[in-house]
């Protein structure tokens, strides 16, 4: 599931239908392209499903390094435990913003990090992510900057 094509796609054909913007540099595609946002993407990528408590269904690599879970751990993680208990609020309204209006960008706030550690990310974009048939399967975010607090 790490590189699913099927996952890959959807993340990227929002995230271009969304954004304007490719999510993984020309020319790769498929496989390759997968392969190269999990494990070589030099920015973090998250994206949880639309459950009631969403949890996540992706981390890339870099996102699983910065926020310290194993793919294991990360994909059985309630999304909102990616914020601390003080961070969860703003967290909501700004996912509930990118409910409405289908993506953000710019957006910064504070992590946590397995150990407790917290980090701000900064300059994320958020994106609503919807299969071939229109049907809402979740949100994903790029995180191309964070530093620790």
């Amino acid at each position: 599931m790490k590189t699913d094509v099927l996952l890959f796609t959807l993340l990227a054909t929002s995230y271009e239908q969304h954004v304007g913007k490719r999510l993984v540099p020309e020319p790769l595609s498929g496989q390759a392209a997968a392969d190269w946002l999990y494990y070589s993407a030099p920015f973090c990528v998250l994206a949880h499903n639309a459950e009631n408590d969403p949890v996540f269904m992706y981390a890339n690599q870099a996102a699983q390094q910065r926020f310290g879970y194993s793919w294991e751990e990360i994909t059985q993680l309630p999304s909102r435990l990616s914020a601390g208990p003080q961070d969860r609020e703003e967290r909501q309204r700004f996912i509930d913003q990118v409910k409405r209006d289908g993506y953000s960008s710019g957006y910064s706030g504070v992590r946590v990090m397995k150990s407790g550690q917290c980090f701000l990310i900064q300059n994320a974009t958020l994106w609503q992510l919807h299969d071939a048939e229109g049907r809402y399967q979740g949100q994903a975010v790029l995180i191309p900057q964070s530093k620790d607090l």
